[in-house]
């Protein structure tokens, strides 16, 4: 198909759906029409309440105001996640935002606390680490600085629902046109199978040059009509349900993301300005329904505000991304559980991926080829990312952790914990979305510690490095007791420009 893209159809709302139009009418303005088509009578998964730092790209880029859209979201700071009882029962590490320490050129810092004797106790790794310290004491400000040392990167917890609902009115306010209706037919070229129009259930008529497919599992588009096929990875990911529960917000607001291991699965707790939103992703093999739920209900901060909602999944992608005249965003492209937050980023980067290879004089093979080939490898990234955590484990109390830690996994992770392990060495694939630093906390936080480390560290006298890691230890500390309380910035920022 050769002709010029002119009209833009996203079916399905929500996240996935809002921000893909949102995107793209911001960036390709008059260029092409973007029609979205949804029904209020479906609903949506509307979970996905914890970002990473790349959310504030998207919300920079289409010039969202920050202070509103804390307001408007009901949204909280994010510094990083705390995983409990994942190494072992009774033991917690955070996967933070910020660097840890001071790397030197060609060596990371971990190889100097290696060779300072520090990384034996695996925790005195986050003394070096801002993020950390400003979690662990409720902390949070806006921190300006010229020295990168005391960057303080961070993301957000929000009401997913709450900011669907303003990336419409944003999108609309650009000039998307909303369509309510629910698809009755899709019609499909007799010479090419590409997707023509959308028929709904009103009789109208909904015509389009390329297609966003943003509705969820089902895949109306990508799956039902165009039969793409899914690569399943449910022998490496077993959690496949998940079960959500809002619950009254909890008295102090952490800065963090928690992520609690239980026997065969794991639980969430995310606070939001006005309640927590708790889940549990666990394996439908080794708990039933009944046992999951009374897991949660049983392990609340807060009083529940809602009955639990039951999702269930698989773990996996989709064969390609991008098929004939249609794009797969969100839920519809595949699904990688929420442990890392990944899932909104995942809408993100799918879009920003089209404008990257906007097919403007139409779609070609070498365009839709290069999508699905990036898709695939950042989807694998971060596969590969998740296993970590269940594979890498001193846990031995379960059959679902028994599994996970005999299990077979991908060589391209395999081969990552083999460098460390020799010697701490960890290398960034070419646009993984998690940097060495990610790497680094997890490994250690699961118990890796390296046998040896780079000998660029025995460059500098033993006592030098010493010193330099008590200096570098101080400057982390420094700003923690002059920084607001979470609560506190919280409002007082979101007052700022309000009426």
């Amino acid at each position: 198909m050769e002709s010029k893209i002119k009209k833009i159809v996203i079916l399905g709302g929500g996240t996935s759906g809002w921000i893909s139009a949102a995107l793209l009418k911001k960036l390709l303005a008059n260029a092409v029409d973007v029609e979205l088509v949804e029904s209020e009578q479906i609903g949506t998964v509307g979970v996905g309440e914890a970002t990473i730092p790349p959310i504030q790209v998207l919300n920079s880029v289409l010039g969202i105001n920050e202070a509103e859209f804390l307001r408007e979201t009901k949204a909280t700071m994010k510094l990083a996640i705390r995983f409990e009882n994942w190494k072992q029962q009774g033991h917690q590490y955070y996967h933070s935002f910020g660097a840890i320490g001071k790397s030197m050129a060609f060596c990371h810092f971990h190889h100097l606390l290696k060779r300072g004797g520090c990384l034996e106790d695996e925790s005195q790794l986050w003394d070096y680490d801002l993020n950390y310290l400003c979690a662990e004491a409720g902390k949070f400000a806006k921190i300006k600085t010229k020295d990168p040392i005391n960057d303080m990167p961070y993301a957000y917890h929000f009401d997913a629902g709450l900011y669907a609902q303003y990336l419409r009115k944003f999108s609309e306010n650009l000039g998307v046109v909303r369509t309510e209706g629910m698809v009755e037919q899709v019609i499909q070229s007799e010479q090419t199978g590409d997707i023509q129009s959308l028929v709904l259930k009103d009789g109208s008529k909904v015509s389009g040059d390329l297609f966003l497919d943003c509705s969820g599992f089902k895949g109306l588009l990508i799956q039902d009509t165009l039969r793409t096929g899914y690569e399943d990875w449910s022998h490496w990911l077993q959690c496949d349900t998940a079960i959500a529960v809002p619950s009254e917000r909890h008295e102090n607001t952490a800065p963090y993301t928690r992520s609690i291991a239980h026997s065969a699965g794991w639980q969430w707790r995310i606070p939001l300005q006005h309640r927590n939103g708790n889940g549990l992703v666990f394996s439908s093999s080794h708990y039933s329904e009944a046992e999951a739920t009374d897991i949660l209900m049983s392990n609340l901060d807060t009083k529940p505000l809602a009955d639990p909602k039951l999702i269930r999944f698989q773990t996996g992608r989709r064969y390609k991304q991008w098929n004939k005249n249609v794009i797969a965003v969100g839920l519809s492209s595949g699904f990688l559980e929420p442990l890392e937050s990944t899932s909104i980023h995942l809408i993100q980067s799918a879009v920003v991926r089209l404008i990257h290879l906007f097919p403007h004089q139409g779609i070609t093979s070498d365009l839709v080829d290069e999508y699905n080939r990036q898709s695939q490898i950042e989807f694998e990234q971060i596969r590969d990312f998740l296993i970590l955590h269940y594979h890498v484990t001193e846990r031995t109390d379960s059959k679902f952790w028994r599994d996970m830690r005999s299990m077979a996994i991908p060589d391209s992770l395999q081969l990552k914990i083999d460098l460390f392990k020799e010697n701490g060495r960890l290398f960034r694939d070419q646009n993984d979305l998690f940097l060495e630093n990610s790497w680094l906390q997890v490994m250690v936080g699961q118990g890796i510690i390296p046998n040896d480390y780079h000998p660029m560290a025995n460059s500098m006298p033993l006592t030098y490095i010493e010193e330099t890691l008590k200096k570098i230890k101080a400057i982390k500390a420094d700003p923690v007791s002059k920084l607001p309380s979470h609560d506190e910035f919280l409002n007082h920022y979101c007052k700022q420009g309000s009426v």
